[in-house]
């Protein structure tokens, strides 16, 4: 897939996007994926794309979608100078007055000559570049709705935080978040108003369709016959413990019963492996580690049901590749979830393990149930794909560049 040829005048508009953003990011960098194709697909005659980024990863993604990428040469160095005004809570006034002075990746971005830069991973440098009219994002502000999780409040993480995504939503020309209830949160956060909020929710990458999992998949992961499956960093928030304690439950009445969790064995990865013998499930709790892009799907293809028992949102992408792929969806009903998979999905409270138990329970055991839940998902996913993704990406720039209604 390339873009439009186009060989007349020069394109009115310029649009940069500037990818900071590394594969080990998760969503983040699933989301500029999103963008990055949808990019690749404006009118050619209107617009003039460049991309900037600072990950080598990045580079056969853009050649796939036949976008010429540039590498930014001080993307590391200029990003923890960026990092350090932030934390030192500099005014915005005098960050951008300092910034082409003393941050090379200012200057770097400045001399590609875009009036418009796209940044879809909440950076800090969004609001760090004078001149130029910024469309930043904001994921979530669950520093401030679940404030008394750490990776979001200790060691002054709060504050950072807090500091960085007022300055984003208040700063940036316009703000993309996922769903109406990110919109809703931005609002009453940070006061922005609505016509400066765009929503522009997450989809299923579209490469989860189109990949081919390893020759050697089964014996390489050695997986169950039959599991649920949560991908996930071992963060707190991710609500691992919780989800033990329920497929322990489970386990009562079905023996069956088999969890499988990908996610780099970091974070409280080992409270979470301690947890699992804690219960007496540890035979039922499988440990995969990282799974590359490539392998993804062959999980959601071999599972009984996705499970999420995250506390964050306001929504996430693994419901939305569970549905793509036809795999029944067991999700938190809180925040923008049920917004997110409607009536596709089960929802659960995630602080109630016997209410997860339950509702794993009836996926498990109901042959005519799952069936029903992946006709469901593929149905709706076909509604929320990577071609509305693109069609509403291009009405935002419309609206914020050149002022269309």
């Amino acid at each position: 897939m390339s873009r439009p040829e186009y060989d007349g005048p020069a394109p009115l508009r310029s649009i940069g996007l500037y990818l900071g953003v590394a594969p080990t990011a998760g969503g983040m960098f699933q989301y500029a994926q999103s963008v990055v194709e949808a990019l690749s697909r404006l009118d050619a005659t209107r617009y003039r794309i460049t991309v900037a980024h600072g990950d080598a990863d990045w580079a056969p993604i853009l050649a796939r979608l036949g976008l010429a990428g540039h590498a930014l040469r001080h993307a590391h160095r200029g990003s923890q100078i960026a990092d350090a005004a932030m934390a030192l809570r500099l005014p915005v006034s005098l960050i951008r007055m300092l910034s082409p002075l003393v941050n090379p990746l200012v200057r770097e971005l400045r001399e590609l000559d875009c009036e418009t830069w796209i940044f879809p991973a909440q950076e800090s440098v969004t609001y760090q570049v004078p001149g130029v009219r910024a469309i930043g994002t904001i994921h979530d502000l669950m520093h401030r709705y679940e404030p008394h999780f750490p990776e979001v409040s200790a060691r002054f993480r709060h504050g950072i935080r807090e500091h960085r995504f007022r300055n984003i939503a208040c700063c940036s020309d316009a703000v993309l978040v996922d769903s109406e209830v990110g919109r809703v949160q931005v609002v009453e956060s940070y006061h922005v108003p609505n016509e400066r909020i765009w929503q522009l929710p997450y989809v299923a990458p579209s490469y989860l369709l189109d990949t081919t999992p390893r020759a050697d998949f089964d014996a390489h992961y050695g997986l169950p016959e039959r599991f649920v499956f949560y991908p996930a960093q071992f963060w707190p928030h991710k609500n691992h413990l919780r989800l033990l304690e329920a497929i322990s439950i489970v386990a009562n009445a079905h023996p069956d019963i088999a969890l499988v969790l990908s996610g780099g064995k970091q974070h409280a990865f080992e409270q979470v492996q301690a947890q699992a013998k804690a219960l007496c499930i540890d035979s039922k709790v499988f440990f995969v580690g990282y799974v590359p892009d490539a392998d993804l799907a062959g999980f959601y293809k071999r599972a009984r049901a996705l499970v999420m028992p995250t506390f964050f949102g306001p929504t996430n992408i693994p419901p939305l590749e569970a549905l793509a792929l036809g795999c029944p969806a067991i999700v938190s009903g809180i925040y923008g979830m049920p917004e997110q998979s409607g009536d596709a999905a089960l929802y659960f409270n995630p602080n109630c393990a016997k209410e997860m138990a339950a509702q794993i329970t009836r996926v498990w055991t109901d042959d005519g149930l799952a069936a029903s839940m992946s006709l469901r998902g593929v149905e709706r996913s076909q509604h929320q794909g990577q071609a509305q993704f693109n069609h509403r990406l291009a009405q935002i720039i419309d609206a914020v560049v050149d002022g269309v209604a």
